[in-house]
């Protein structure tokens, strides 16, 4: 798959997951929603470090921030800090085996999160419940389910 095709591929399937972070859903079920494109920013910073990279990330974080009316770049950082993680630890990550990898996107997205919650204690916001932690959880459960399906679009190499 030529390189251009494989930047398309990233493109869409992060489209794809924005559109599944910010569609409106019932109070209880946007609680256990995980976070889509934090999932595919992730999977992409991991599989494909130097397709994905910062710039996804970021550009992704910046959409959030205005579709949610989020502090701007609040999801900016924090999205971009997890992917640079990803980056940093492709090879390591990359070698486990599934479960082992939840448990690394389980930690990304506690990163992730505990940067929001960060972010919003210092600009004023209100912190909000325990709540706001079950994404991590959920993002972790449905890691292997997130490889298989992107696993399945992925350029070779």
């Amino acid at each position: 798959m030529s390189d251009r095709n494989s930047r398309l591929t990233i493109l869409t399937t992060s489209v794809i997951a924005l559109v599944l972070t910010v569609a409106p859903l019932p109070t209880y079920a946007a609680v256990a929603r995980p976070a889509f494109l934090v999932l595919v920013v992730l999977y992409w910073s991991i599989m494909v470090p130097r397709a994905g990279g910062l710039m996804l990330a970021f550009i992704g974080g910046i959409t959030i921030d205005v579709f949610q009316g989020s502090l701007l770049g609040e999801h900016a950082l924090a999205l971009a800090f997890v992917s640079y993680l990803g980056i940093r630890f492709n090879l390591l990550v990359r070698a486990k085996p599934l479960f082992e990898q939840s448990l690394f996107v389980f930690a990304a997205l506690m990163v992730y999160e505990f940067l929001l919650w960060v972010v919003d204690g210092w600009s004023g916001h209100p912190l909000t419940s325990s709540a706001r932690w079950v994404h991590t959880v959920t993002g972790g459960l449905i890691w292997p389910l997130v490889v298989g399906i992107l696993g399945r679009f992925q350029p070779s190499r």
